[in-house]
Parts: structure tokens; C-alpha cells; sequence
């Protein structure tokens, strides 16, 4: 007797793990916005998923992820490098 509510797809046991995927997703918005933050925890989040890899697929990612996140930092160093050579951050207003 099939389950209420469940399907044979959603119980093979060969899903990503979800971890991977977040970790993934932080490292390429961090490219973009906010990489001092979601930097650390793309790797953070990268290094737990390849500890689970034995268990659930996404080791691929998880690395992708913590790539990702090592330059979302790198990069962030280097902005903050340019920044600090150029006299710092200054925002003008009005003409």
C-alpha cells in the first residue's frame, strides 16, 4: 500500500544536499552583494555539506561553494585595499 502523500521520487535516497546548494547560491550573491558576509558562510556552509558528501550528493557544489567564498573575501580585501589607497570612502551629495 502506497503512502499518503508520497511518491517514490521523493524517497530515493539520491537527492542534493541542501547544504551544498546554499552554500553554492551565497558564494555566487556574494560575488555581487554583501561578500564580506555571505563569503564565511559560503564556506561555512560548504565545508558541512562536504562532510555530509558520504551521506548525500553535492560534494561538486559544496567545493564550487567554498571557492566562491574564498573569493567573495579576496575580493572584499581588495576593494577595502583600493578604498583605503584612494583616501577612504566619501559619499557626495548634492551639486
Amino acid at each position: 500500500m502506497a503512502s499518503y502523500g508520497g511518491s517514490s521520487a521523493a524517497s530515493s535516497g539520491s537527492r542534493t544536499n541542501g547544504l551544498a546548494i546554499a552554500s553554492l547560491c551565497c558564494g555566487i550573491v556574494g560575488l555581487f552583494i554583501l561578500n564580506i558576509v555571505l563569503g564565511p558562510v559560503a564556506i561555512v556552509l560548504g565545508a558541512v555539506a562536504l562532510r555530509q558528501a558520504a551521506v548525500r550528493n553535492g560534494a561538486g557544489m559544496a567545493k564550487a561553494g567554498i571557492v566562491l567564498g574564498v573569493i567573495d573575501v579576496v575580493l572584499w580585501l581588495v576593494l577595502l585595499a583600493v578604498a583605503a589607497s584612494n583616501g577612504g570612502f566619501s559619499w557626495y551629495v548634492g551639486g
